[in-house]
């Protein structure tokens, strides 16, 4: 089968990874995919191995989402949205799958719904038109309104079959951050937690003793990298190595650099960092979803220090439930200062040591099995 997915990740990159997991699970099952991304390039995340449909990129404001801002950093204006929505209209004519993923939406990304109801009104009057299904997270951020439930409700029910949610439903189930229909709980399917498979330790250990701090791929994370500076000075006798996302990371690693005391690296995310994390002496960083999957897959002692400027609260609701895991701490950012973070990294250190997760994390082929027995089911 054909499939397409698309993706329009904002702030941090982990929609993306998440997104390319999935494809690449369909590949290795033998379809075809196409990953259409509107998000500003990661080429950290990408092999060469999953077609990409680059739309014409836009990023979020910071954690303003009401606002798109182009690769420039100006507002995004009607004729780089119009030509997003022609892009995929083309591909999805041109070259019509078998089924369709929308990434998020409709339970998020609302400030994209024109170019997504598009697509799904496209769809349906296809000839044969695909199997179209919601892929979403473990944790959302809960809806402020009664009427962007609502809103979630009405596009699922006019146009879609399925909607795959991404974890495993006794540990995080959905109602845990949205309210779930009688309508909607009728076309849930838990696939378990999306993830790559687990990362071998590395060849060279390297990280090995370290404190590992990062947050993600995006650019995110200032305070953290502020805060972990100063701890690292205070910890001289301990390798620390920051991590830094965003697309202007090198540049940002090289300058950070010149500044900070010498047990402390700075270096833009590295490929290899789950790998690193089976030797380090433990993680700090905030706590989205590949993240946190990454330090359950490595058993790896985790400082989470949750994001939630704005109004976002997703990355909490996740961090509160896996600090009831040993080796594991929670430190939120109005109570963030460089002693605090050291004495968390002392109170996970003397924790007992927490074996690397192994069930629950074949989310990726199990997508492909639902979706692959629901495209058959149809008459």
């Amino acid at each position: 089968m054909k499939v397409l997915i698309v993706v329009t990740h904002l702030l941090g990159t982990g929609h993306l990874a998440r997104a390319l997991t999935l494809a690449r699970a369909f590949q290795a099952a033998g379809h075809s995919v196409t990953l259409a991304s509107g998000g500003m390039p990661a080429p950290q995340l990408l092999r060469g191995d999953v077609p990409l449909l680059q739309l014409p990129p836009v990023r979020s404001d910071g954690v303003n989402f009401a606002v798109l801002l182009d690769e420039k950093g100006a507002p995004a204006d009607d004729t780089l949205l119009h030509a997003r929505t022609d892009a995929l209209l083309d591909h999805l004519r041109g070259d019509p799958p078998d089924v369709l993923i929308t990434e998020l939406f409709p339970f998020g990304r609302r400030i994209l719904r024109a170019e997504f109801t598009a697509l799904l009104e496209a769809a349906h009057v296809l000839q044969h038109p695909p199997l179209i299904c919601a892929s979403i997270r473990d944790i959302l951020a809960p809806p402020s309104k009664p009427a962007k439930a609502a809103l979630a409700d009405d596009l699922i029910a006019a146009f879609y079959d399925a909607v795959l949610v991404h974890a495993v439903g006794t540990v995080t189930p959905l109602d845990l951050s949205w309210p779930v229909s009688p309508a909607l709980a009728a076309k849930l399917h838990y696939t378990g937690f999306v993830a790559p498979p687990a990362p071998a330790p590395h060849p060279d250990r390297l990280g090995a003793g370290e404190i590992i701090v990062s947050a993600g791929g995006g650019d995110v994370g200032a305070e953290l990298f502020a805060c972990s500076r100063a701890a690292a000075a205070m910890d001289p006798k301990r390798v620390w190595r920051v991590l830094l996302g965003g697309s202007d990371a090198a540049a940002r690693a090289r300058a950070m650099q010149a500044e900070v005391p010498a047990n402390l690296i700075v270096e833009p995310a590295r490929p290899d960092f789950r790998q690193m994390l089976h030797h380090a002496a433990a993680s700090v960083s905030l706590c989205g979803y590949n993240t946190a999957l990454d330090i359950l897959q490595t058993g790896c002692r985790a400082v989470f220090v949750p994001f939630d400027a704005g109004s976002e609260v997703e990355q909490g609701i996740r961090a509160d439930a896996l600090a009831r895991l040993p080796g594991i701490s929670v430190l939120r950012n109005a109570a963030l200062n460089p002693a605090r973070l050291l004495t968390a990294l002392q109170d996970v250190q003397v924790a007992p040591l927490r074996p690397p997760m192994q069930d629950g994390f074949d989310g990726a082929a199990r997508s492909v099995e639902i979706v692959s027995a629901l495209l058959e089911a149809r008459p």
